[in-house]
């Protein structure tokens, strides 16, 4: 049986509406790698906190290179608060090397294209190499991020990565995210504070204005429509 007949098992199970600790223990009994990305996220730092008996899990992050300060504070308050092994993953050095050198340090705002093929080299690529013999992969996804989530499923089959992806707090708000931040003492990204909402690359991200869709801050030169940096790509 392959992993997607294990997937749409796992469906018609229907463990969606279970608590996160029961969810976790069906997934570990069926499925024994399974592994957790951190950007250190709000979100991610709710998991990370869920996460913290359960050492079998694998946590890992994607260190782009190009990384705020303030994400690499709230990494090394992460780790000292919970102890936990968080695993990190680089660009290739070569290949980063190859594309500067072509395109220079921020061609990124010159196209899509060079925006994405940096996106690709910085954090596809690296994933890819994360979730190598991973059969679950837990998320900080949210439907409110953006609208092309809001049609997603907790539990997704990502046929490009030949995994099952698992969104926990797929349908909490912002003020559940943040209360329970709060209500926990857990570390979080003091961006956050400052109008940053979706924290990726420093060169790629802003502030977003009163009003502005939760994903404006991110490649805010480029069309809406485009706003995905490849890692969660809906196939």
């Amino acid at each position: 049986m392959t992993l997607e007949d294990e997937f749409n098992k796992l469906i018609k199970s229907d463990i969606s509406g279970l608590a996160f600790g029961d969810q976790l223990a069906y997934l570990k009994t069926y499925f024994p790698s399974i592994c957790f990305s951190t950007s250190f996220s709000y979100e991610d730092q709710v998991i990370t906190h869920l996460l913290k008996e359960h050492s079998e899990v694998t946590v890992f992050t994607l260190d782009t290179g190009r990384l705020f300060d303030q994400t690499y504070d709230t990494w090394n308050l992460t780790l000292a608060k919970y102890g936990l092994p968080i695993k990190a993953y680089y660009p290739d050095t070569i290949g980063i090397e190859n594309f500067i050198n072509e395109h220079g340090p921020d061609c990124f705002y010159q196209s899509v294209e060079l925006r994405k093929k940096c996106c690709w080299l910085r954090k596809v690529a690296p994933l890819k190499r994360a979730l190598i013999g991973k059969q679950v992969w837990i998320t900080g996804l949210r439907a409110e991020h953006s609208t092309n989530r809001q049609s997603m499923r907790q539990f997704e089959w990502d046929e490009d990565n030949q995994i099952i992806k698992f969104h926990p707090l797929l349908n909490w708000t912002s003020t559940m995210v943040e209360e329970f931040i709060k209500d926990n003492n857990i570390p979080f990204n003091p961006l956050h504070k400052q109008g940053y909402v979706s924290i990726g690359c420093s060169p790629c991200t802003r502030a977003i204005k009163s009003g502005e869709d939760f994903r404006a801050g991110r490649w805010w030169w480029e069309d809406a429509s485009k706003k995905e940096c490849g890692l969660h790509l809906k196939q």
